[in-house]
């Protein structure tokens, strides 16, 4: 068999993941890696259900099979494969048929959270059916948010988990912590990714609130003549809410974030209406009026016409997620 190709990890390791925690441990060897989520870096009160952890590991799995691709050599994937470590989410050998996904392997550097305004250009709808495509062959479903009173629900789904959050014992300090890093830390949201506050576009829904955000919002050139910001929301879901499930759905969120940043759409996950149980039930009967499972929303739409280019938020090197 042949040998792994080790600096695939190095690209997986640009995934995003909640908060920026980049929850995953790598054990590599000649000729396979595991993938594991690290307890260390769950975030208790956030996500109590260890939704987002498993889903930002998803994400580096699907990220690694593109760079994985992208050097010629096809990925086998086991998932779950020991039911007696629960840490142990995948292991990923070198695989027999063709290598898949190394378009996407551009937008593994590009990729960005975008937190400011979009732009007034609504997305075509054939990017969205591509987009909903990618995520049905990774595992998931790609549901949109259409009509003003479901994206009003939406609206307020993320206006009721932010406030319940917001009460809840423990929360602020978490927010601070991997929102107030030192720059050695190399992981959490720096201030210099976070858009400052700003009114916020009716009828759209609330990002999460980070303090101390030092980024300028984009601005619309002017005399469009359509809203302040046409971004689509899109939310991510499975027919089961198990850790294979929300894995899976890690690996199609991933897939269509890069897709979309390929097709130069500017991308941001949102968690904190998936994040409350009942929030999240609310989002599964009453927007989308759907049986799936909610693990994730997406808003995605074109980057505002004078926005300054992100910088890239931080991540570990190699050698600090690397398991003996």
């Amino acid at each position: 068999m042949p040998p792994f190709p080790t600096d695939a990890v190095e690209h997986a390791l640009r995934a995003p993941s909640v908060h920026n925690t980049q929850p995953w441990r790598w054990r590599i060897g000649e000729d396979r890696v595991e993938l594991h989520s690290d307890p260390d870096r769950h975030l208790p009160v956030t996500d109590p259900d260890r939704r987002d952890l498993v889903l930002s590991c998803g994400a580096a799995l699907h990220h690694l099979t593109v760079a994985m691709a992208a050097s010629g050599v096809a990925a086998a994937v086991e998932r779950l494969p020991d039911p007696e470590d629960r840490t142990h989410l995948a292991t990923v050998s070198v695989g027999r048929g063709p290598a898949t996904g190394a378009e996407l392997f551009p937008a593994i550097g590009r990729r960005r959270t975008e937190r400011r305004r979009m732009s007034h250009r609504p997305v075509p709808e054939e990017l969205l059916t591509e987009l909903a495509d990618r995520a049905r062959r990774a595992g998931a479903v790609l549901l949109p948010v259409t009509g003003a009173d479901a994206r009003a629900r939406l609206a307020e789904s993320f206006l009721r988990a932010g406030r319940l959050q917001r009460a809840a014992p423990g929360y602020p300090a978490e927010l601070r912590m991997w929102t107030h890093r030192l720059a050695a830390a190399r992981d959490g949201v720096p201030a210099a990714a976070i858009a400052r506050m700003r009114a916020q576009t009716e009828g759209a829904p609330a990002l999460r609130r980070f303090p101390g955000g030092r980024l300028p919002q984009g601005r619309q050139r002017t005399g469009h003549g359509g809203p302040d910001d046409a971004a689509a929301y899109l939310v991510v879901a499975t027919d089961g809410d198990g850790v294979l499930d929300r894995l899976r759905a890690g690996e199609a969120t991933s897939a269509v974030l890069l897709a979309a940043t390929l097709a130069g759409l500017a991308t941001t996950p949102l968690s904190q209406a998936t994040e409350v149980p009942a929030v999240r039930r609310t989002l599964a009967g009453r927007v989308l009026r759907v049986p799936e499972q909610p693990q994730l929303v997406l808003r995605l739409g074109w980057p505002a016409t004078l926005a300054d280019p992100l910088p890239a938020t931080p991540r570990r090197p190699l050698r600090a997620v690397l398991l003996p």
